[in-house]
């Protein structure tokens, strides 16, 4: 895929203001380490630690978490009855170069 039909697919599902707050949310908690595994070098944090921090239910979020692992942003993996999540690096860094070249 081209990077401006991936920039596209990412700005896409970060339009929806649900998408967003999910999104900014696992950027908070991977900064202030919540839900992450102490100890580990482990770049995954729970998806339970982030629903405690937001409005959103459960069943919004599993939608919402299905669209941004499908734009690219986000990957997740099964933990036994829990889901881990993690930002993808080369997402952020696309993003952060798109916004760098337009500043």
């Amino acid at each position: 895929m081209k990077s401006n039909e991936r920039l596209v697919k990412m700005f896409k599902a970060l339009g929806n203001p649900n998408r967003f707050q999910l999104f900014t949310e696992m950027l908070r908690a991977r900064a202030d380490g919540v839900g992450y595994q102490r100890g580990a070098r482990d770049t995954s944090c729970s998806l339970t630690a982030i629903v405690e921090r937001l409005s959103i239910g459960a069943p919004t979020v599993s939608h919402h978490m299905k669209e941004l692992v499908n734009a690219g942003l986000v990957r997740t993996e099964r933990d036994g009855k829990f889901l881990r999540v993690e930002l993808d690096e080369g997402a952020l860094t696309e993003l952060q170069r798109f916004f760098a070249a337009k500043a």
